[in-house]
């Protein structure tokens, strides 16, 4: 696979077979997807005085207030600091993880000048050649204070493309409520697979759903399914960058989803935002174990305070090993904007400085405006006590040690993964069946792809 900075600059393809190659996006329900942004460069001319725009789904109208308040600060206190001004631009969850928006803003030519991707979705805009390289903006000494780990999804060819505010891994978190109604306690927390699934059965009830996964297809829904593809030592894609889908690992986890839905333990649908909103689905007792990410800490500390709860690492299959998927958004910014340089500038100010500020903003975000864990060394020494302690405490010392990073890969990739997932769990497809065509699309695929490398 070789490298190259930009689709658009180097290919020469046409503008139709752009679109055509970003085809799978808009047949994922997400109009506008590409591989490339064919409108790049028309974008228009604005005076540098005019606010950057800031893209991202917590401030101004987020659900969580100290989350809206760290941004809305954060902004506030670069403003006060630089002639360059940035403005909030607030898009609602569903409408940014996986809605439109954002692709066919760039489609469009009018991409917001900062915002924030996962790593599930860097290639997207990698390879359209919209993301400003960061790396001057960032000092040595700041630099190695982000773990390898943390920085390698986001980075190409040593360069450094987004800045992580945070690590997010996965886990089980359970209704306290629940348990001791089905005369269960901590101590019955499930270690295996088949244990979750009976442990789910037992706490379905006629109004409540014993176990809750991601049931719409996106993004989210392929990070929260890479745990159980991995426990079974199995991949997506091999060393030689061939497909590795066809496996016995991917068809015990399709089957495990499947046999979760199909047994009436897991339901076909989850409420509010998705299955990454513990208030919705577990606090109001629509499920009484759900599997989602260290954010559900302060999800329910600010939104549902009084409801007991109670968090055990993602069970294993039979021979597995634990592992867990750790995501988290970073800030980026777009190198077609008004402002380019200020843009840069200010995701390097807000994250990756190595000033006192900066640190403190990053620990201040994982600690007291969401739970997460930090994605700088400096800023978990500057709250080692938080995260010795309770929930977020079991996180550091037992989820936390297992996490692998989140995947990268190009839309296209993405779209055959998530595929296989939904016909499998929901649309009852055979999972070995499942595996084998999406690992012969895969192979099809992968055999003329040119991007940046695929991790």
């Amino acid at each position: 696979m070789k490298n190259r900075s930009s689709l658009v600059a180097a290919s020469g393809k046409s503008r139709r077979e752009f679109l055509r190659n970003g085809a799978t996006f808009a047949a994922a329900g997400l109009a506008g997807g590409l591989s490339g942004f064919p409108f790049i460069n028309r974008l228009p001319v604005r005076a540098q005085d005019a606010p950057l725009k800031f893209w991202q789904f917590y401030a101004p109208g987020g659900q969580v207030k100290p989350q809206v308040e760290w941004f809305e600060k954060t902004v506030a206190d670069w403003n006060a600091t630089h002639d360059q001004k940035v403005e909030l631009e607030f898009i609602p969850n569903k409408e940014y993880i996986n809605g439109p928006k954002l692709a066919t803003a760039f489609a469009s030519g009018d991409g917001p000048d900062i915002f924030i991707i996962s790593p599930g979705d860097f290639l997207r805009y990698y390879n359209g050649g919209v993301l400003q390289d960061l790396t001057p903006y960032i000092d040595e000494k700041a630099r190695a204070d982000f773990p390898e780990s943390v920085l390698a999804n986001r980075m190409v060819d040593g360069k450094i493309f987004g800045l992580p505010m945070e690590v997010e891994p996965m886990a089980m978190f359970y209704s306290i409520k629940a348990f001791e109604d089905a005369g269960l306690n901590e101590n019955d927390v499930p270690k295996t697979w088949d244990e979750l699934l009976e442990l789910g059965k037992k706490l379905t009830t006629p109004e409540r759903y014993g176990l809750l996964f991601q049931t719409a297809p996106g993004y989210y829904q392929n990070f929260t399914w890479y745990p159980f593809l991995w426990q079974g030592g199995g991949e997506f894609q091999n060393a030689e960058g061939k497909s590795a889908f066809d496996s016995p690992a991917t068809v015990q986890a399709l089957k495990l989803w499947q046999d979760a839905v199909n047994s009436g333990a897991a339901p076909r649908q989850v409420l509010g935002n998705g299955a990454n909103d513990s208030v919705a689905n577990l606090a109001s007792g629509y499920c009484a174990i759900q599997n989602v990410g260290i954010w559900a800490i302060s999800q329910l500390k600010n939104n549902a305070k009084d409801f007991p709860y109670g968090v055990f690492r993602l069970p294993t299959p039979a021979n597995g090993k634990y592992v867990t998927v750790g995501g988290g958004w970073a800030f980026v910014a777009n190198s077609k904007g008004k402002n380019p340089e200020a843009a840069g500038q200010f995701c390097a100010w807000a994250l990756a400085s190595m000033d006192q500020g900066s640190i403190d903003r990053v620990a201040s975000w994982c600690t007291e405006a969401k739970s997460d864990m930090p994605p700088r060394d400096s800023a978990l020494k500057a709250r080692e006590a938080a995260f010795s302690e309770g929930i977020i405490g079991q996180f550091a010392k037992e989820i936390h040690p297992g996490t692998r990073a989140e995947p990268r890969v190009p839309p296209e990739v993405y779209k055959i993964i998530s595929d296989a997932v939904q016909q499998a769990m929901l649309g009852g497809a055979d999972p070995q069946a499942t595996a084998t065509t999406a690992s012969q699309r895969l192979d099809a695929y992968l055999a003329s792809y040119s991007g940046a490398p695929i991790l």
